[in-house]
């Protein structure tokens, strides 16, 4: 698998990709964005987030998902959004090929934090954040107000 910079022609790839993440989350419905959206802003004037995907004999197979953001304690943070890697292809290490390059984008970035989430059954995934000296905070609590648009 090599890993590049996601570019607008891998997004239908992604939404693909995001989608299975959701149903392996439990979750199959949520997933709301759509290819245009994702275009915009990913791609358009107010661009929000940039990614890396995995691509194995011609064919995407995983996906890192970040952006930026301001932390009125830290200042400039990374956030990974997802990792997602294609059921058929997990355990092989393709997953820590892109968690590295976000990981590298962090460090290049002189960011003071990168941050995610992991849902608290996910167990491989956990193990896996666990190699990297990862700090889970106990205290904070996910709080969402949803919108529909």
């Amino acid at each position: 698998m090599i890993v590049r910079k996601g570019t607008e022609q891998d997004l239908a790839a992604a939404l693909t990709l995001i989608k299975e993440l959701a149903t392996y989350e439990k979750a199959p419905n949520e997933v709301t964005v759509t290819l245009g959206e994702m275009k915009e802003w990913g791609f358009g004037n107010d661009k929000q987030f940039d990614f890396y995907v995995g691509e194995k004999n011609g064919k995407i197979i995983g996906l890192a998902l970040y952006y930026f953001k301001y932390s009125t304690w830290k200042g400039k943070c990374l956030f990974l959004e997802d990792i997602i890697v294609t059921e058929s292809e997990r355990g092989h290490g393709y997953g820590k090929l892109l968690f590295d390059a976000v990981y590298n984008v962090a460090e290049n970035s002189k960011v003071r934090r990168m941050e995610w989430q992991v849902l608290e059954w996910n167990e491989p995934a956990i193990e896996f954040y666990k190699r990297y000296n990862t700090h889970f905070d106990p205290e904070w609590i996910n709080c969402q107000i949803r919108f529909t648009v």
